[in-house]
């Protein structure tokens, strides 16, 4: 598989998970680790029926680290995320969260890195605070501190998961199946320690439904290929398209108002996007 094909899939990740809003806001009351548990566990069933016929679940015979790393992403990301938004206000949580897209550019350049990198990663950075902050100040407030780690540990974890796996480029993307599994059940159990389990009305479960197929499903195995086969910094600033793309289909569904904060963030990441692909698309190697 050539790096720019690899780099268009994990790109498709990205696509999917700008619906997670929408789908996410569609689910009701239903808390968030009893939705990941249930998303994670329609994403990790869907893989293994597909992986059938060319019987999938052979992946799953890999090496403790593989696994440590796999389930370790998936479920760790998550979790420090929900801990985040429940010990800090969400638009300043979200935010520091969202450094994980920069922190891949840095950790996947290394010593290679380019100013081209940087730069387009940082105008996505500045892009995605647009999206979040709605374009006005936030405020630092000390007693959510333990929020604000939460958060930066959820970037570090995610980030560093997406740069490891390229460690793991032999283990074949069937494995996530077994991940997606095993992260059900990590957030089953999360679910029961810390929140009251909510029965999902019609709607709600059809929302479920869709982010277990797609944002927390599909999306995974797509990302598995794009950071073990794919232009790792690319994907890092083409990975701030996520909450832009997420709002503008917000404001298509009628959920959002579109505002200069939207059309700035738009050219902020969409440029930054293709300073950081630039040698890519001159069809060069790192």
């Amino acid at each position: 598989m050539s790096r720019p094909f690899a780099t268009l899939l994990g790109f498709g990740a990205v696509l999917l998970w700008a619906l997670l809003a929408l789908f996410t806001a569609a689910t009701g009351d239903v808390p968030p680790l009893q939705l990941l548990a249930m998303c994670f566990a329609i994403g990790g069933i869907s893989g293994l029926l597909a992986g059938l016929p060319r019987r999938g679940w052979r992946a799953w015979a890999q090496p403790w680290p593989a696994w440590a790393l796999g389930v370790g992403g998936l479920f760790g990301y998550h979790l420090l995320y929900v801990l985040a938004l429940r010990n800090a206000e969400p638009v300043e949580a979200g935010l520091i969260a969202y450094l994980w897209p920069l922190l891949i550019v840095l950790m996947a350049s290394g010593r290679a890195l380019k100013a081209h990198h940087l730069a387009g990663a940082l105008m996505g950075l500045a892009g995605a605070a647009l999206i979040v902050t709605g374009g006005v100040g936030i405020e630092i407030a000390a007693e959510d501190v333990a929020g604000y780690a939460f958060a930066g540990a959820a970037a570090l974890v995610w980030s560093s998961y997406s740069v490891l796996s390229r460690r793991f480029a032999t283990v074949p993307t069937d494995a996530v199946t077994g991940f997606c599994l095993v992260t059900a059940l990590l957030s089953g159990l999360a679910h029961l320690a810390l929140e009251t389990t909510a029965m999902p009305g019609g709607t709600e479960w059809l929302a479920i439904l869709g982010l277990g197929l797609g944002p927390v499903g599909l999306a995974f195995f797509l990302w598995d290929i794009g950071v073990k086969h794919g232009d790792l910094p690319v994907l890092g600033a083409a990975s701030y398209a996520a909450p832009l793309l997420s709002t503008l289909v917000l404001i298509a569904a009628g959920q959002a108002e579109p505002g200069w904060p939207v059309a700035l963030a738009c050219l902020l990441i969409t440029g930054g996007a293709v300073l950081a692909a630039k040698d890519m698309l001159r069809g060069r190697r790192r």
